[in-house]
């Protein structure tokens, strides 16, 4: 193995280094590989990287490395366009950060309650991750200080732009300190994000992952179709795929809306994630896709934003994207860890001219299919009602009250009589959890009386539709 590429050849420190190889990061990802080096030389950095690339641990290890845990003021600030990216990221620091002693990192994002944030920031962290809107509400009132600032982070800043958070993020960054490090990490480079980094940056260093290799590993079909027959097109794709979770892109909150009811109605396990839905709302929304309670999500790409689901069989673009880079971006979310995608666009004669620009980008022929074909050797080609093989628990128990993993499986497979191959993915929230569980124990005796025992109290338990 190349050592450059090994994190033992940075400069950081052995407990460090200690830990990386304990989570299991061998060597570095390119984008670590690229932006390390000058993070740790303390230059400002402009890097164009996708979600999933190792992004996070490329700041977060420059970021830990010049942490004095002695000194309880913020020290990094990390700004993230939704509450979901900032919830990766504050998991993933944590994780990198388990070798500093008594290191503090906090959470600030709307959509939750601000009374236990202005707590936790009596005894100030070391860093903060946080969206816009809440941390500016914190700098507003003093409940939040900047006035020790090392290291001020901007991540996926090209959809900052797109959620509208240009005017909050400029204020935010009137209130730091010039004296700073400034990282800028992007999936596309609009020119917004020229603008913004010539605003925010002093002397850049710009590095860029060329997702172009992993794209051009993904199958890629487009389907020409008219305004009347595009939602039946979709519905034969749906049909003959079979797809185990597909992810559907619209344009507009209203076609993510149109697109779910047209498929429900066909019996096919959908939601949609669009910015109407309030923060509770769009949390389980998230879990029960990535749990495999509902096989389809049609999302606008503000919405998707922060989505990683590992294993994602299908995207398909019901509307072609407007420029090639967040086409490409769509995409890029199947195929992922080595796994084949498949991405399939319909497309209409007046969005042609989008799939020229995105042959160029990737200097690739468009390979158009004809719907028909797909059925030339089934004498009955029926559409599938795709339904979910899980159902997704709410449970009112969630970390505040200490609640574990452990501790819902202990009591799922205990008193309530489930077996272990029943349960599915667990995930941990401040006030409540969700479980997956097989479809056929939906009706069991646990569920009707909507309470289990756990850790010696019952506790509510509810199926979310």
């Amino acid at each position: 193995m190349d050592t450059t590429h090994l994190f033992s050849s940075l400069n950081i420190p052995k407990e460090q280094l200690d830990n990386l190889d304990i989570l299991g990061y061998l060597a570095m990802t390119p984008i670590q590989s690229l932006a390390l080096p000058p993070i740790l030389a303390k230059k400002d950095v402009r890097a164009k990287a996708k979600t999933g690339s190792g992004k996070t641990a490329a700041f977060g290890i420059g970021i830990l490395t010049f942490i004095d845990v002695n000194l309880f003021q913020v020290q990094s600030l990390i700004l993230c366009p939704t509450r979901e990216l900032a919830t990766q990221v504050t998991q993933e620091l944590r994780r990198l950060a388990r070798y500093l002693p008594n290191v503090k990192i906090t959470s600030l994002c709307g959509g939750v309650s601000k009374r236990p944030q202005d707590v936790s920031l009596m005894r100030p962290a070391h860093i903060v991750v946080g969206t816009p809107g809440r941390i500016l509400d914190h700098l507003s009132k003093r409940t939040l200080s900047l006035e020790f600032l090392k290291t001020f982070v901007l991540d996926e800043a090209d959809r900052m732009l797109d959620m509208g958070f240009s005017d909050t993020v400029d204020e935010i960054i009137d209130l730091l300190p010039t004296a700073r490090q400034t990282l800028l990490f992007s999936a596309t480079y609009p020119p917004q994000i020229e603008k913004m980094s010539a605003h925010v940056q002093n002397n850049p260093i710009s590095v860029s992952i060329d997702s172009q290799n992993d794209i051009l590993k993904i199958e890629q079909l487009f389907f020409k179709v008219s305004r009347e027959n595009r939602l039946e097109t979709l519905e034969k794709i749906l049909g003959h795929y079979q797809p185990q979770s597909c992810l559907i892109f619209c344009n507009t909150k209203r076609e993510t809306s149109i697109v779910m009811d047209a498929l429900s109605a066909q019996g096919m396990s959908v939601l949609a994630l669009n910015g109407d839905l309030e923060q509770r709302e769009r949390d389980q929304v998230l879990v029960q896709f990535s749990n495999g309670s509902c096989r389809i999500l049609v999302a606008t790409d503000v919405a998707a934003r922060g989505l990683d689901i590992k294993a994602l069989a299908l995207v398909i673009n019901y509307e072609m994207a407007f420029d090639a880079d967040t086409h490409i971006h769509r995409i890029g979310r199947t195929g992922r860890a080595g796994l084949e995608g498949l991405a399939i666009s319909l497309c209409h004669e007046k969005e042609l001219h989008r799939v020229k620009s995105i042959e160029q980008d990737l200097n690739i022929s468009a390979l158009f299919i004809d719907i028909n074909s797909l059925y030339e050797k089934k004498s009955d080609p029926k559409l599938a009602h795709l339904e979910s093989k899980m159902l997704t628990l709410r449970i009112d128990a969630g970390r505040k009250a200490k609640i574990r993993a452990g501790d819902i499986l202990g009591a799922l497979t205990g008193d309530s009589g489930l077996l272990s191959e029943d349960i599915g993915k667990i995930d941990l929230f401040d006030m409540y959890s969700c479980v997956a569980i097989t479809q056929a124990i939906a009706d069991r005796h646990f569920i009707r009386t909507q309470e289990i025992k756990i850790k010696g109290r019952y506790v509510r338990v509810r199926l979310l539709e």
